[in-house]
Formats: structure tokens, C-alpha cells, sequence
């Protein structure tokens, strides 16, 4: 339950702070977890932000990566006015 959380978490976040605003949500249960569909008003791909330096203190940037590693079946579907991610998490 914790990764569901966290990839909603920040595909939300990411929206609002890359992509020009939330403009839809939805979250469907099934047999092979939760499916989470988030829409934003940006046409840019998510990016994933190399590492800087060893010693460098590095904030943010870690959110894609993060929902590329606790969800599978991950889509990204443009449209003119923006896009649509949905990620599945398995539950189990």
C-alpha cells in the first residue's frame, strides 16, 4: 500500500509542478492492483535527472525514477491540450 501511495504522491506532484497543472485523476482497483491514471496540461515527457557529483547534495528529481521502479505497465499518452501517465502497483 505504501508504493501505491507514493507513486500517486508523485505523479500528482509532478503535475502540478511540471506539467502545468492536474486536469484529471483516477484510480481503479483490480486483480492486479491499483491502476492510477494522472492528466496534465504539459506535452514534454517526464525526465528523469542524471546525478550530479558524489558529494553534492541533490534535491528533488528522484520522482520519475521512483515510479518507474514500483509501478509496471506504465503508459504516457499525449494529446494537443497535454497528457495522461497511468501506472499500475501491484499490491501484493
Amino acid at each position: 500500500m505504501a508504493d501505491a501511495l507514493l507513486v500517486t504522491s508523485e505523479l500528482v506532484t509532478n503535475a502540478f509542478r511540471h506539467g502545468g497543472g492536474l486536469t484529471g485523476f483516477a484510480a481503479e482497483l483490480s486483480d492486479e492492483g491499483l491502476r492510477i491514471a494522472v492528466a496534465d496540461a504539459s506535452t514534454c515527457h517526464p525526465v528523469v535527472q542524471e546525478r550530479g557529483d558524489a558529494g553534492a547534495a541533490q534535491i528533488g528529481g528522484y520522482g520519475w525514477r521512483l515510479v518507474r521502479r514500483l509501478a509496471t505497465n506504465i503508459s504516457i499518452a499525449f494529446h494537443p491540450g497535454g497528457k495522461h501517465i497511468t501506472a499500475l502497483v501491484p499490491l501484493t
